[in-house]
């Protein structure tokens, strides 16, 4: 979900309000489909692995393969003169939250909850962004964005009472649930930074520098992180070839591939349109789990997924 809020913050694709309306051509479908599948594989893949290795040190060695295969293309940004140096206060907060909390916070959510779970939760970004946003940056918000901040935050409050209000009003929540909030909160936060301050056109502009600039300071903090793990709570690393190819797919796939896909999706589309098609994860992820996980999405995902995407319908409408 990084590029989502990065593209929809992103306030050099200065779109009218006709681009909603654009037509969607067959190779733009693809790339906006494939960006929401690899992300539901993500939280799939890191759900089959969660007994092999600690999420948060899951996370680091997943920026760390994606950092040496993104090097190729976006080594300039490392040089001495790049103008990423000048901003690294910017880059550190944007690694923090983006690359050293996010994500692993969803890794930590799926060591007890289940990727449809995590997804639905994590689909509920949009509504964060416009409570943080209300709260914390000054902006105003509407009764639509009101009534559709109600009907999506019902639909979370059904994901983390599954089903059963009993449970919800006696607060007996899973842990996965939580970091999952915290991590919808961490990446909120990161929405409203990309949106209110700007970096050199140079690397904005330039997809693989973007995220190489967020890489290198999101390294150092996942590895910080995964080394409070370690040391709070050692784990073995069961390594084998299940490990090794959930590496590669997760540092490949969600992490580099999506990333340009919906880039290059947003670009043709519009952020209008591609917003919908975020939706899409809770779905694949639902597939997926029954296909892989054996986990059979339940009726109240269906009416947690309904009330949330029609919150951010409701709210995003002109």
């Amino acid at each position: 979900m990084l590029a989502h809020a990065l593209y929809k913050a992103d306030k050099q694709y200065r779109y009218s309000a006709d681009m909603s309306s654009s037509p969607l051509t067959p190779g733009t479908i693809v790339l906006l489909v494939a960006a929401p599948l690899l992300w539901a594989g993500n939280a799939v893949v890191g759900r089959m692995v969660h007994d092999l290795v600690p999420p948060v040190l899951l996370n680091f060695l997943r920026w760390a393969l994606a950092f040496v295969l993104l090097l190729p293309w976006a080594y300039a940004v490392l040089r001495a003169n790049s103008p990423l140096w000048p901003h690294a206060r910017r880059y550190a907060l944007l690694g923090l939250l983006g690359i050293g909390m996010y994500n692993a916070l969803q890794y930590l959510a799926l060591q007890t909850s289940s990727p449809m779970n995590v997804t639905l939760v994590g689909s509920s970004i949009p509504v964060w962004m416009l409570l943080v946003g209300a709260v914390c940056f000054g902006a105003k918000v509407s009764a639509k964005q009101l009534l559709g901040a109600l009907m999506s935050m019902c639909g979370v409050a059904v994901v983390l009472s599954r089903g059963e209000w009993s449970q919800l009003l006696a607060l007996r929540l899973v842990a996965g649930d939580i970091f999952m909030l915290m991590a919808a909160l961490a990446w909120a936060f990161y929405s409203w930074l990309l949106a209110r301050t700007h970096e050199p056109q140079s690397i904005r502009n330039d997809w693989a520098a973007f995220l190489m600039a967020q890489m290198v300071f999101g390294l150092f903090w996942s590895g910080a992180f995964a080394g409070i793990e370690w040391v709070a709570h050692p784990a073995p690393i069961n390594w084998g070839w299940p490990l090794g190819l959930a590496l590669v797919f997760i540092a490949v796939g969600p992490a580099i591939l999506a990333y340009r896909c919906w880039g290059l999706g947003v670009q043709r589309a519009g952020p209008a349109v591609a917003g919908f098609f975020s939706n899409l994860i809770p779905l694949f992820a639902a597939l997926l789990s029954a296909a892989f996980l054996h986990e059979m999405p339940q009726a109240y995902h269906a009416v947690a997924f309904a009330l949330i995407v029609g919150g951010i319908v409701v709210s995003s409408r002109r």
